[in-house]
């Protein structure tokens, strides 16, 4: 990769990458119509593959780690991630979060490096939830404040360095279907916060009964 000085002026060349079918793919073609809108040169990229020697390159919902030849083709690789870091690294942090009985979560915009979310973080803000929302609300919000966060990076006068990661970390492991089960000898009440990060469609809760598996769906229908 070869660029010149000067590389932080515009039109840069940034590329955001999701490489998987995510709930965040809305908010990331919209972060790419408004990086061109602003006067860079941006678009959005499905496979690692297909990213192109540039300035930036955004991260955003990806579950696979991005190998240092894939790193290299960019001045800086930034990912979004929603928890305290070092506390919290690893898979779906703000569900496990929401299970946690949390209302206020850290999210970050940080370096990304090849070790899961251990790299220098550069932004430290929050989600601040009411405790009712259910999935599509929260991605609402996190969707909303991923733009800002690498909106924001991206008005910088100069492209800041992130402070290290010192503290211990700890590590959210994968979901998997069975972190969806409903329990049916609990109220609704004790597991509402399981209905609330469920995905009706891709993810949903399921219990079973007299022999039988059955999936719930969880709709909220007054504000």
């Amino acid at each position: 990769m070869s660029i010149q000085p000067g590389w932080w002026n515009k039109p840069r060349r940034i590329s955001v990458v999701v490489d998987n079918p995510s709930w965040i793919l809305p908010f990331a073609e919209r972060l790419v119509s408004e990086f061109c809108a602003d006067g860079d040169d941006a678009a959005l990229f499905r496979e690692y593959a297909s990213v192109p020697d540039g300035v930036i390159a955004f991260f955003l919902g990806c579950i696979h780690i991005a190998g240092p030849e894939i790193l290299a083709r960019n001045r800086r690789n930034l990912i979004v991630h929603e928890s305290e870091l070092p506390e919290g690294r690893g898979f779906s942090p703000l569900t496990w979060q929401i299970l946690e009985g949390k209302k206020r979560v850290g999210i970050c915009l940080l370096e990304a490096v090849e070790q899961v979310d251990a790299g220098p973080v550069i932004y430290r803000d929050w989600l601040n939830f009411a405790g009712h929302e259910l999935i599509d609300e929260l991605h609402g919000q996190q969707g909303e404040k991923t733009i800002e966060l690498c909106r924001r990076f991206v008005a910088e006068p100069v492209p800041l360095a992130g402070e290290r990661q010192s503290a211990q970390s700890t590590f959210y492991p994968r979901r998997t279907p069975v972190d969806s089960r409903i329990d049916t000898n609990r109220s609704v009440a004790d597991q509402f916060d399981l209905l609330r990060v469920v995905d009706n469609e891709r993810h949903p809760a399921w219990f079973e009964h007299r022999g039988r598996r059955y999936k719930l769906a969880i709709q909220k229908v007054s504000n």
